[in-house]
């Protein structure tokens, strides 16, 4: 296979333009295609939302807490796909085309034997929701949500990883054409199976998951087809020997994703157990929280696509073994993400009262407690917004460089030993109820935040250089 005319990273040093400007303009073409894709898949995570909220706000706790068994389970598989991006992206920058295939052929790999049993897991909804204790009525329509959205587990790891692939080989549009396509194409099939419009049938919450899995399998088949099928994809035969053994690499795979994987569970589960506990104070606390928190998302989706891009330009630079250009490619990635979610989340503290009612509806009472502490949430978090986005962004870059282990180590600290013991304490036993949770996170993340910039300043400070996978034979 030919590496001629492969679009690969540089340094820079030929060139009189200050090379801020240079990582600045690479970064930044990286990762807004990706951020955009994240945007739209939370988009249709918004839309379900938004038409379920017009069933009322026990239909609209419901798929809250769906969302959350269905998030706590679906990271275990993404920190698995994302390890394709280091691992391509190195093999791109050392000028190796094979393993880039194999990289992603590893990851489907992954994808789908995990996801075989998480599946099963999911359509178990409602005992598991009944074990942590909710209602049940809740938990029923909880778990209706979840046996139509527990397909799209694999669809949707798949999709991801093919996004990474493509991101790792500096071609990240075609997902982004793809999500552009699905978010309208969800919200009108979603709307037509929850209400039961244009002669579909009246499915309610059922239909709002049968509408997200659907679509996540046509974007899994688009994104398969684009990357067999079309340049500059079709050079790297994806699916080629897809079948063959490559246990060396699905092993150091594991071994790089398996941590992300917990890091990614620590944290979203300790924001699982901030619903359980909304869950315990009020269904408008549980209600508001999952509005505050579709917010926080939204936003948290660019500083997660820059992450993204950071794993990349570093994991390129570890490849053609340049260790000053990969410490500038994270931290100009670092500073960028900081100064978005700054500038965010100013826009989200003046505009905190009006953002309730695209999930409750204008009509709703102007003393509604649900709306009145969504407001309040958004407020509170502006503690913690540029902290979520720095985090993402600082671990992505480590990623870049295949350190994962003692980043989980820090996730366990911040989120659990640090966030949790905080969320409980402010909320219960200083009675703050859903600010206190909020309180917690803010404080949890903003730990981890630190333990992760200092990370990988160190590393790069002392000129640290993974190994890279050995060539295909």
């Amino acid at each position: 296979m030919s590496v001629r005319n492969l679009d690969l990273p540089t340094a820079g040093t030929s060139t009189a333009e200050p090379w801020i400007w240079r990582e600045l303009a690479a970064t930044m073409r990286l990762a807004m295609p990706i951020a955009l894709t994240q945007l739209g898949q939370v988009a249709m995570m918004t839309t379900d939302l938004a038409l379920v909220g017009r069933l009322g706000e026990e239909a609209m706790a419901a798929a809250a807490l769906g969302h959350t068994i269905l998030f706590a389970l679906f990271v275990l598989g993404m920190g698995l796909v994302a390890a394709v991006a280091p691992l391509a992206a190195q093999a791109f920058g050392a000028r190796d085309p094979r393993m880039v295939r194999r990289s992603l052929r590893v990851g489907l790999w992954a994808a789908f034997l995990l996801g075989l049993p998480i599946t099963v897991i999911l359509l178990q909804g409602e005992s598991i929701l009944l074990w942590l204790g909710q209602k049940p009525e809740t938990a029923a329509l909880a778990a209706r949500y979840l046996s139509g959205l527990a397909w799209s587990v694999v669809p949707g790891w798949w999709f991801i990883a093919v996004r990474n692939f493509m991101s790792a080989v500096n071609r990240p549009e075609p997902a982004l054409w793809i999500m552009f396509g699905a978010v309208p194409i969800n919200g009108l099939l979603a709307y037509a199976l929850i209400n039961g419009a244009f002669g579909l049938p009246h499915l309610d919450l059922l239909g709002a998951g049968i509408a997200t899995t659907s679509v996540n399998i046509v974007m899994c088949v688009a994104a398969f087809w684009i990357a067999s099928a079309m340049r500059p994809f079709r050079k790297y035969q994806v699916l080629g020997h897809f079948w063959r053994p490559d246990w060396p690499l699905f092993r150091k795979l594991l071994v790089i994703g398996l941590p992300i994987s917990g890091s990614f569970a620590l944290e979203y589960g300790l924001f699982a157990f901030a619903a359980i506990m909304m869950g315990w104070i009020s269904i408008a606390a549980l209600a508001a929280h999952q509005i505050a928190l579709q917010i926080a998302a939204i936003m948290f989706m660019v500083p997660l696509g820059i992450g993204i891009a950071a794993t990349v330009r570093v994991g390129q630079f570890v490849g053609q073994r340049d260790v000053q250009a990969m410490r500038r490619a994270g931290f100009v990635a670092i500073v960028v993400g900081a100064l978005f979610m700054a500038a965010m989340t100013v826009a989200v503290a003046l505009t905190r009262d009006y953002i309730p009612l695209l999930f409750l509806g204008t009509d709703i009472a102007p003393d509604n407690a649900t709306m009145l502490l969504a407001a309040k949430l958004l407020l509170l978090g502006a503690s913690f917004f540029i902290a979520d986005g720095v985090q993402t962004i600082a671990a992505g870059a480590l990623r870049g460089l295949n350190d994962t282990r003692i980043p989980l180590i820090f996730a366990a600290i911040s989120f659990w030993a640090i966030g949790f013991v905080s969320a409980y304490v402010f909320a219960f036993w200083a009675g703050l109820g859903a600010e206190g949770v909020w309180i917690g996170l803010s404080v949890g993340l903003a730990v981890f935040s630190a333990l992760l910039i200092s990370r990988f300043h160190r590393l790069t400070k002392r000129g640290y250089m993974p190994e890279l996978s050995k060539p295909a034979g």
